[in-house]
């Protein structure tokens, strides 16, 4: 059988070519894309169950898989293959999920599935950027009901300049690093960081990337109508409920016979006061409209109908409240910020500690330094032998939000929001050079009701302030939100959860007081225009301003001492070719320098050995113990050996561990010496001097002229 002629289309993104093919590979699936640039490769599909399934939202799942193999390796460990999915992995698929999910119907309930494979990896194309506009394709020629393309770039700020699509090389020395997605029409997904940049040159990065993005969205286009667009499949909608349930309902919602209305209900300021009254409003409403309906069957659906416009009444209510009013579910102005305060240096036995307060989010965050052997080693694509030195966990137990359920590893959601306050603070990090420690950061969040990311990164650098960590400057997160209604629209400063969830947008910003440090943006409607977003910069800007103030009142500086507890790093250096005796064989040498003075020793290929102890003296110790091990034996300089081996000319006595010399027989004495035992013996201290060293590194010394000397 010949193989298939592909049908493909190309489009120029930042300079360089982008191709976007089918028709050839993975055919079984509903839509199969394979999407490159330079030597990179990813093949996206996508298929649809033939079933509606039993949930009541949209069955979407993505997955993007990275292959050692794509970039010339084989996996490590006993089994030899890829295992679960790593880090990057899974910040690769929510970075795809995010954009594409708002392009499905609300009411599309066939398990749809999206998996994006990497064929070939080239360092000068990341591959995660080029899957959202892959599976974006993949799902458009199918025959699942998508609503319109969507496609992402990454763009970077070099030197000043932008750059789409930069390299791997080029993103490390960026000073602004973000992923936007998005349709013709609207930017519907950010995702990045910078170095302090200001919200002018975020949104310049974001008309580039929205330029760029209406191309890509064309060619998908394109190539739907030269696959014969595939026919979608009819999406069910839902059947409209009764008008006089409807009517019916929203009477009782707005004016109970007993208990409290909607409107009072979404007014009640406590998170779980407000659940309540709302669940009492639901009920009462729901028992008013089924009342005196006898048929069990006919009184079950009436509860579900009434159960779902309640639902609806109270999204619009709450809505209509905040853009005909500007009131908050909880009583605050759009720009408000809720109340704050902080506590540092709770944890006694921690090296830095913080707990941060905003309402009723809640987060304590502990800091630890550690040592170079502390660092995790990265092993993605494009990291290979790199080590990470910052780093920092984010934990979402289920009682932070008054639930009990089994304790498992850590969701895709735990480690989107670690990795966000992660690369909030990775910018105003202090060097390894100025600060030769491994960082790392624990956040537990201990309540949740709105933005626990924003203050994990709040909390964090609380923490290492308290822990001594010289940060460049406090970095403070605030959570955005959007309300629209038509052209009017509300932007929210620091949502609640409800907000958050009855809203249209949900926008993080963390920064310093001269810049924004990390920034993510998801949408639920189709995109969000220009000026709503330039609004919302601003109005973050404001408040995040408002928050480090807050924070500064409990800590204003960095301490400028550290922990009792904390490791005391000493750095020295020894020459490269002592480095394989300071480890000895096996590493013998330096795990009994380890063990004899409970210090960490680390030592890199260049000769800087750091030392890590909380105790001054064993530090002391253990740094001695290294440059006797390490020494080198200098001309003219005496020092105290002890002999170990006689020979009929001389003896061989050792100066270092490990470094010894001959003593000449010539030299033991200021008088002649018939035999040397009779001078010295096997075992026997004695003062020496260095009197030359030769090409091959042997040693002579002299006895007699150290005896003149001293």
């Amino acid at each position: 059988m010949q193989p298939l002629t592909p049908i493909s289309v190309s489009v120029d993104v930042g300079g360089r070519t982008m191709t976007l093919s089918t028709g050839k590979y993975a055919k079984q699936s509903s839509g199969a894309v394979v999407v490159s640039m330079a030597d990179s490769q990813v093949l996206c599909t996508a298929v649809a169950g033939t079933s509606p399934s039993r949930f009541d939202f949209v069955p979407l799942t993505v997955e993007y898989m990275d292959r050692t193999a794509s970039y010339g390796k084989i996996p490590g460990g006993f089994f030899k293959r890829e295992g679960r999915q790593n880090e990057r992995e899974i910040l690769a698929s929510r970075v795809i999920d995010r954009p594409i999910r708002p392009q499905l119907p609300k009411t599309w309930r066939f398990e749809t599935q999206c998996i994006a494979t990497v064929l070939s990896f080239d360092p000068s194309c990341d591959t995660d950027v080029l899957s959202v506009s892959g599976v974006s394709a993949s799902l458009h020629i199918s025959d699942v009901p998508y609503k319109t393309p969507v496609a992402g770039v990454r763009v970077a700020s070099i030197e000043g300049k932008f750059v789409v699509n930069p390299t791997m090389a080029e993103m490390e020395g960026a000073e602004l690093l973000i992923i936007v997605a998005g349709t013709a029409e609207s930017v519907c997904m950010v995702e990045g960081g910078g170095k302090e940049v200001s919200e002018a040159t975020m949104m310049d990065a974001m008309d580039l990337a929205h330029a760029e993005i209406k191309k890509i969205c064309a060619a998908i286009e394109q190539l739907r109508v030269l696959t014969g667009s595939v026919a979608k499949r009819p999406v069910d909608d839902q059947p409209a409920p009764d008008a006089a349930l409807v009517d019916a309902v929203k009477k009782h919602a707005a004016f109970p016979a007993s208990g409290m209305s909607v409107a009072k209900a979404l007014r009640t300021p406590a998170k779980f006061e407000r659940r309540d009254a709302l669940k009492a409003a639901k009920v009462a409403a729901i028992a008013a409209v089924t009342t005196g309906i006898d048929d069990k069957a006919l009184a079950a659906s009436t509860a579900m109908q009434a159960d779902a416009i309640f639902e609806k009444v109270m999204k619009h209510e709450m809505r209509t409240m905040v853009i005909a009013e500007g009131v908050r579910l909880d009583g605050r102005a759009t720009d408000e910020i809720r109340p704050i305060w902080t506590e540092v240096g709770i944890a006694p036995r921690t090296h830095g500690s913080a707990v941060f307060t905003r309402g009723e989010t809640q987060a304590f965050v502990a800091c630890t330094l550690g040592v170079e052997d502390d660092a995790q080693r990265l092993d993605y694509a494009g990291t290979t032998g790199l080590f990470r030195r910052w780093l920092l966990t984010y934990n979402f137990p289920p009682f932070c939000t008054g639930e009990a359920s089994p304790l498992r590893g850590p969701k895709r959601r735990e480690i989107g929001h670690g990795a966000l306050a992660h690369r909030a603070i990775q910018y105003v990090m202090p060097s390894q050079e100025s600060f030769p420690y491994v960082v790392r950061c624990t956040s537990d969040v201990l309540e949740s009701n709105g933005s626990s990311s924003m203050a994990t990164v709040c909390g964090s650098t609380l923490a290492l302030m308290d822990a001594g960590v010289p940060i460049k400057a406090p970095v403070a997160g605030i959570a955005m939100g959007l309300i629209k209604e038509g052209d009017e629209f509300a932007v929210l400063s620091d949502i609640l959860g409800d907000e958050d969830h009855l809203g249209d947008m949900d926008f993080k910003v963390t920064g310093t007081a001269n810049g924004i440090t990390a920034f993510q943006m998801d949408t639920k409607i189709s995109g969000v225009p220009r000026a709503i977003m330039a609004k919302a910069l601003n109005q973050a800007k404001e408040g995040r301003l408002h928050i480090l103030s807050e924070m500064l009142k409990t800590i204003p500086t960095v301490r400028d001492t550290m922990s009792e507890y904390a490791p005391r790093i000493t750095s020295l250096h020894i020459k490269p070719d002592k480095i394989r005796e300071l480890i000895g064989p096996g590493g013998k040498v330096i795990r009994g320098l380890q063990d004899k003075t409970g210090c960490r020793v680390t030592v890199d290929d260049s000769g800087k050995v750091d030392v890590a102890s909380s105790d001054k003296v064993a530090a002391a110790k253990c740094i001695a113990m290294i440059r006797e091990i390490t020494a080198e034996a200098e001309i003219g300089k005496l020092y105290v050996g002890v002999v170990k081996r006689i020979t009929d000319f001389g003896a061989f006595v050792e100066i270092f561990p490990g470094t010894d010399g001959l003593v000449h027989i010539s030299h033991l004495a200021k008088e002649r010496v018939n035999k040397v035992t009779d001078v010295v013996n096997e075992g026997d201290e004695v003062l020496v001097r260095v009197i030359d060293i030769d090409k091959m590194g042997k040693i002579r010394l002299s006895r007699k002229e150290a005896l003149e000397e001293s």
